[in-house]
């Protein structure tokens, strides 16, 4: 690894503390650096707050040093008026020297507006430094802008031999302690959660984010018929709720489904139209199948236990055999397996 691809890596990695809370916004981290040393940091933290290169900028203690300087960012400096001004603009107020980019920004107000700014203002800009590591961590964004649709991630636990309930769809204890917190960790670096009815029946879970620190996700449950009980626990306070039904309905948020649209094309436009980027469905396997069956997911993540249950169960969903596994973290009880299909890789 070079010189300009280390910046870059740092700044990846700042940019992904933003995962959880920069959504919509992509996650952005930038470095500033002046002979060899870095002088400034940031990322963007939080939708509408300060852009990242306006906190790298902040925390420069000499501005002086920035005409002399090299900004390394993960994605193409915004043009355009959003919530916060152009840091291009900001960028060429302070003359910095050079510009490094990891990725073009898909986004249609900047794609490439952000660069030609940069270069008008007789800035260096270099593209494309660790691109494909910066088009993987924010997958989810280029997905919401290319495909105007939430990134989706399907997971589930099952125990070492293929379980992931009794017969009669009653839960059982599957993953260790470990393995829990991760759940709750993914919980809360994606916008929605997603279960079906009979998960709702069973399980009454509340589908927060209790062991870890983090924003609960907003709930979609598919509840075709209305049956689930109006004081289960997915309907409490803690988060607002969404629920797809054939049926007619003057509940808030609760959205009736077009019979003449593959359901999860409907559920996925109406939650991007919602302003959701991302979902993870947690279960259970009818509608995992739904969506492997439409091909509308980009991620599986497996928790596969160590223990066997050896009685007559509910089994999980095969992982589709044409689907990359990715990575594999052991733990002490389990095993994390991560796919990932045809979009971006990860």
């Amino acid at each position: 690894m070079n010189t300009e691809e280390l910046y870059m890596q740092r700044a990846l990695e700042l940019a992904a503390n933003g995962l959880g809370s920069a959504s919509p916004n992509p996650l952005v981290g930038c470095v500033i650096v002046y002979q060899n040393s870095i002088i400034g940091e940031g990322w963007h933290q939080k939708y509408g707050s300060p852009h990242a290169e306006v906190n790298a900028i902040n925390s420069v203690r000499d501005k002086t040093l920035l005409s002399k300087s090299t900004a390394y960012v993960t994605l193409e400096p915004c043009s355009h008026y959003g919530k916060t001004p152009p840091c291009a603009d900001l960028l060429i107020k302070h003359k910095v020297k050079r510009v490094v980019i990891c990725n073009q920004d898909p986004f249609p107000e900047v794609d490439g507006n952000g660069i030609k700014k940069l270069r008008s203002a007789g800035i260096e800009v270099i593209t494309g430094i660790l691109k494909e590591e910066g088009k993987s961590l924010n997958r989810r964004f280029f997905k919401n802008v290319e495909r105007k649709k939430p990134y989706v991630i399907l997971k589930w636990a099952e125990t070492a031999d293929g379980f992931i309930a009794t017969e009669e769809g009653e839960p059982i204890a599957i993953s260790g302690k470990l393995a829990r917190m991760h759940s709750h960790k993914w919980r809360s670096e994606e916008d929605a959660i997603m279960v079906g009815s009979k998960t709702v029946i069973h399980d009454n879970p509340s589908l927060t984010t209790r062991e870890w620190q983090g924003k609960n996700p907003i709930r979609v449950v598919l509840d075709s018929s209305l049956v689930t009980d109006p004081d289960s626990r997915v309907f409490d306070l803690s988060s607002k709720t969404y629920v797809f039904t054939l049926e007619d309905s003057d509940k808030p948020n609760f959205i009736k489904i077009d019979k003449n649209r593959e359901v999860t094309d409907f559920i996925l436009e109406r939650l991007y139209a919602e302003g959701i980027s991302s979902l993870i469905v947690e279960g259970g396997p009818r509608l995992h199948k739904l969506f492997l069956e439409s091909n509308n997911f980009d991620e599986i993540r497996v928790l596969k236990s160590r223990k066997l249950y050896v009685k007559k169960g509910m089994q999980a969903m095969p992982v589709p055999p044409n689907i990359t596994l990715k990575k594999r973290v052991e733990l002490p009880e389990d095993i994390l397996s991560f796919f990932s299909n045809s979009f971006q890789p990860f």
